[in-house]
């Protein structure tokens, strides 16, 4: 079915189009994020998530040629990297190491302690500009600031010879590393706002409210946040991953998302301080002399490049944007969808 005016507003407010067999045209079927199949691996413990990486990556050097990692300064593909010494490991680097460099350090600090080759996968607008359409054609819709850097680093990748490429996206919803959205009981209303990413109504003509899908959620005044969290907010992630390296026709591999915690998380713990406490205690496992590096995103400087953006232009889209009350990441939808729009007209 298309219904372009309710894929707009679902991309805006949740980075994907909820709705299964919903499309924003006919020309270009969406192709909706799928949670991880198959038969989960049970972890009660550190010990256990090691041995289940373990387990998961011991096949696949013997199927794989070459296998490439990519490598943030997180705690997540550090301890990947721990089980894959002397591979290949790609770390993006933006506006020429200068942004989020004490994370470029600890990549390399960690590709250093494991042997590993080290490529930088330099990014710049130019090169999220030559990215972006076979994204948004594999999607068949606007994307997540992330997938024309994945794909690039995807593409780099195949050139030298990288065969498989493992990442660590997973460890964050599986093992509760989103720990502003865990760090209280949250209000209906309150929740609904925080996880929206950009209210359709304020840019949109005719927006299209996502109220019902919290509605499943609700519970009185309340809402079931994990509800919320292991389905629609992991989902979306997942899918931003998968949908870059299928379009550059790379395997990838995520060794976190095939698990499933033995025991409900502890939202205590989380709460105090300690987001992904078994990804942590494994950390200090596989490397006791190095202090546990706290969680950032993957880098993308979206604030600088939409600096001087002044907002979408197409019919879609209102006339009265305040664009100067979103931030980078949310400029990035606006534009996004714009250029997605642009780019099935032109079909």
């Amino acid at each position: 079915m298309v219904d372009k005016a309710y894929c707009m507003s679902s991309f805006l407010a949740l980075r994907y189009v909820e709705r299964r067999d919903t499309h924003f045209s006919e020309k270009l079927p969406y192709k909706r994020p799928e949670l991880g199949q198959g038969k989960k691996i049970s972890v009660r413990t550190a010990a256990d998530v090691g041995r289940a990486i373990e387990a998961q990556l011991s096949p696949l050097r013997e199927r794989y040629h070459k296998i490439g990692l990519l490598l943030s300064g997180g705690m997540d593909s550090s301890i990947l990297a721990s089980f894959l010494p002397g591979c290949d490991a790609y770390t993006f680097r933006f506006l020429g190491g200068e942004f989020q460099a004490d994370e470029l350090r600890r990549a390399e600090r960690f590709a250093a302690v494991n042997g590993m080759k080290l490529h930088y996968v330099d990014i710049s607008w130019e090169t999220v500009e030559q990215s972006i359409e076979p994204v948004m054609r594999a999607k068949g819709g606007p994307v997540h600031s992330i997938e024309p850097q994945l794909y690039y680093a995807a593409n780099q990748a195949k050139r030298d010879g990288v065969d498989l490429l493992i990442f660590g996206d997973g460890a964050d919803y599986v093992f509760g590393g989103m720990d502003q959205l865990l760090s209280k009981d949250w209000g209906f209303d309150e929740f609904m706002r925080r996880c929206i990413y950009v209210e359709p109504a304020e840019v949109l003509k005719e927006p299209v409210s996502m109220r019902y899908l919290f509605e499943r959620c609700r519970r009185g005044e309340k809402i079931d946040f994990m509800g919320i969290y292991d389905t629609v907010i992991t989902e979306e992630s997942y899918g931003s991953y998968e949908n870059a390296f299928s379009a550059a026709g790379m395997a990838a591999f995520d060794p976190y998302e095939a698990m499933e915690r033995a025991e409900p998380l502890d939202l205590k713990r989380i709460r105090s301080g300690e987001s992904k406490y078994l990804i942590r205690e494994l950390f200090k496992m596989r490397y006791p002399d190095i202090p546990v590096p706290e969680k950032l995103p993957m880098p993308r400087p979206v604030d600088a490049y939409f600096k001087d953006w002044t907002g979408p232009v197409r019919p879609e889209f209102r006339s009265d944007i305040d664009m100067s009350r979103y931030t980078g990441n949310q400029k990035w939808l606006i534009w996004c969808l714009e250029r997605f729009l642009n780019m099935v007209d032109a079909l």
